[in-house]
């Protein structure tokens, strides 16, 4: 189970777009972050350091050894929490249920996005993909399930090289199973 203050972290649009920026490209320096997310230099320095007290990033050296640079990474790679996870604490579950409804909102806002440019001949050899099914499950097996998703997901992320001479775009993969009725 996450911390909330990993998720509340997170959770924040721009945190979370810093986010998904050092998974894609590695470390990177905080001008370089600013001018690719269309930010300040103090607010994304303000926003790291949210991020390193939720221990998602952290401060690495500049490559060339430049001291006067400032250069920060991920620290952990993945997140996975529910927020009934906080069902304990009424004032965590309220952060969490936020969160969520966040992540959702960006979710359905990176498809929309998706689906306005999918014309666009720089995605033309993109397919983008559809999956859904409805089935029976306990808690349990939802768990389970869950668990092999992610699993499937870190095997696919590892086998891909990123060195062979591909040329590659930015993917967003995102699943939500839940109880429903017909």
């Amino acid at each position: 189970m996450e911390d909330i203050s990993v998720i509340t972290a997170v959770h924040h649009p721009l945190r979370r777009r810093m986010y998904d920026y050092l998974l894609l490209y590695g470390a990177s320096q905080v001008t370089t972050l600013a001018r690719e997310l269309q930010s300040q230099v103090g607010s994304i320095s303000h926003h790291l350091r949210m991020l390193e007290r939720a221990g998602l990033v952290e401060r690495v050296e500049d490559p060339q050894g430049d001291r006067r640079t400032s250069w920060w990474r991920l620290a952990r790679r993945g997140l996975t929490w529910s927020a009934g996870d906080f069902a304990d604490s009424p004032a965590d579950a309220l952060l969490a249920r936020e969160a969520q409804r966040q992540s959702i909102r960006m979710q359905i806002e990176r498809l929309q996005r998706w689906q306005r440019r999918h014309e666009d001949p720089a995605f033309a050899a993109y397919d983008a993909s559809n999956t859904e099914t409805t089935a029976w499950a306990s808690p349990d097996e939802l768990r389970d399930l869950t668990a092999r998703l992610l699993t499937t997901l870190n095997e696919w992320q590892a086998s891909v090289d990123l060195d062979d001479g591909q040329e590659r775009t930015p993917i967003f993969f995102f699943a939500h199973a839940f109880p429903t009725v017909p």
